[in-house]
């Protein structure tokens, strides 16, 4: 008696057609969910905010060093005008247009005296600054109690 094992037939041509395909469908599945791996990420960091983390220096000398980050938005103006209404009246700009703003919040305790360029109430235990971007002109330190926005990155403050 022999110990060999009998070969295996080889896969016929359709057997074959339809290995090929099934690789190159999985190829292909495989290629897709590294690119949508690679944009889900993106858009979840919120990068689309990036600008404004160059930002972050001016609106810091903006409190004085002083306070908690909270949060970094781009807007433009006209936007800035629909999501933030409130924050937006206390702005002296003219017209809404599509010039770029940063909008950098800072939790604490602000006053008057402790930022540059107040507006709004006297005191608060946020201040909102705004920044044009790419210049990183300051617009103005909003002092507020409550967010006018949502800050919800997590990977932010």
């Amino acid at each position: 008696m022999s110990n060999r094992r009998p070969r295996p037939a080889r896969p016929t041509q359709p057997e074959r057609l339809t290995r090929r395909i099934a690789s190159g469908l999985a190829g292909v599945l495989l290629v897709g969910c590294v690119l949508a791996g690679c944009s889900s990420v993106r858009s979840s960091l919120g990068t689309s905010d990036s600008p404004c983390y160059l930002s972050l220096p001016a609106a810091s000398q903006a409190v004085h060093d002083s306070g908690k980050l909270a949060g970094v938005h781009l807007f433009t103006l006209s936007r800035l005008r629909q999501k933030a209404p409130h924050l937006y009246s206390h702005l002296s700009i003219p017209h809404p247009s599509q010039a770029r703003v940063c909008v950098i919040a800072f939790t604490g305790s602000f006053t008057n005296s402790s930022v540059t360029r107040p507006l709004g109430s006297p005191a608060g235990r946020l201040a909102i600054v705004v920044l044009r971007t790419p210049s990183n002109q300051l617009v103005g330190t909003v002092l507020l109690d409550h967010l006018p926005l949502r800050f919800g990155h997590g990977h932010v403050g």
